[in-house]
């Protein structure tokens, strides 16, 4: 029975006594609440049963993410802020005392991070912020940050932003006033075509005035060649056959007259008229 009892009480001390650390951890260990050692070496290791106890910490890069915070930025234009940070634990020993835990690192770290941003982000333009140049403020907050928290045991590698967004009321004053912009700019290019049509309708006016003009100029100009042409013609009949250019000239005379309506005619049965039909000529 006492060999039992015995095994039990071994058991229990080994249990208690013994903890494993890996290669991304390291710990504190302390007794009876105070810190007595750091142990950084992976692998297994004893403290006192029930008198001491242990503290893990992660080795690796951790996220701190923070609330969206509105900024007032050097050009006066508030923005939304959506943040977060990145952290590494330099100091297990350090962080333990100032800090306590990774649980409780946001509650240290998060007033700090976000009066760095707020004054950081209050000397830049929305343009600038919007830029390449916002590498250098991002990397000044980060130094602001490392200053204010040296002596949590930590490294804050980089403060970044995710996203920046107008403030709810800006964002509707905003599209108001591109909602103006576009109406006026449509406006504006109605005006522009009215103007546009009215010159080319002016112009297309002008060109086909120009066009009839040229078209009745050429037309006067045909018909004065070919009166002139005619009159040639005319002409060289005459000089040709004298009496057949009378004979025509009369029955010109005679289609020109007979044509007009209402229009009465006394001649005398011995006149030119009746030559052509009594078959003189």
């Amino acid at each position: 029975m006492k060999k039992i009892i015995f095994a039990a009480v071994v058991f229990f001390v080994l249990v208690d006594g013994l903890f494993t650390v890996n290669q991304i951890e390291s710990v504190v260990v302390t007794r009876l609440g105070e810190p007595v050692r750091v142990v950084k070496t992976p692998g297994l290791h004893f403290k006192i049963p029930f008198m001491e106890t242990v503290a893990f910490f992660d080795k690796r890069l951790l996220s701190v993410e923070l609330s969206a915070l509105e900024v007032t930025l050097g050009d006066k234009r508030r923005i939304m802020v959506d943040a977060f940070g990145r952290y590494r634990i330099t100091d297990p020993l350090k962080f333990y005392q100032a800090v306590g835990s990774e649980q409780r690192v946001l509650t240290r770290l998060h007033p700090v991070v976000l009066g760095s941003l707020s004054s950081v982000l209050g000397g830049v333009s929305l343009s600038s912020l919007l830029s390449d140049t916002r590498i250098s403020a991002m990397n000044k907050i980060r130094d602001e940050v490392n200053s204010a928290v040296k002596g949590f045991g930590i490294d804050v590698v980089d403060v970044r932003i995710r996203k920046t967004d107008l403030p709810s009321q800006n964002s509707e004053a905003i599209c108001k006033r591109m909602i103006s912009e576009r109406e006026r700019e449509a406006k504006e290019l109605r005006a522009k075509g009215v103007e546009l049509s009215k010159i080319i309708k002016s112009t297309a006016d002008k060109e086909n005035a120009i066009a009839i003009a040229q078209a009745d100029a050429k037309v006067q100009t045909l018909i004065a060649e070919g009166e002139l042409e005619a009159n040639k013609i005319y002409t060289e009949a005459f000089s040709k056959d004298k009496r057949f250019f009378e004979f025509f000239q009369t029955l010109e005379t005679y289609k020109k007259s007979f044509l007009k309506k209402n229009t009465s005619f006394v001649i005398a049965t011995d006149g030119p008229f009746f030559n052509v039909m009594k078959g003189k000529n």
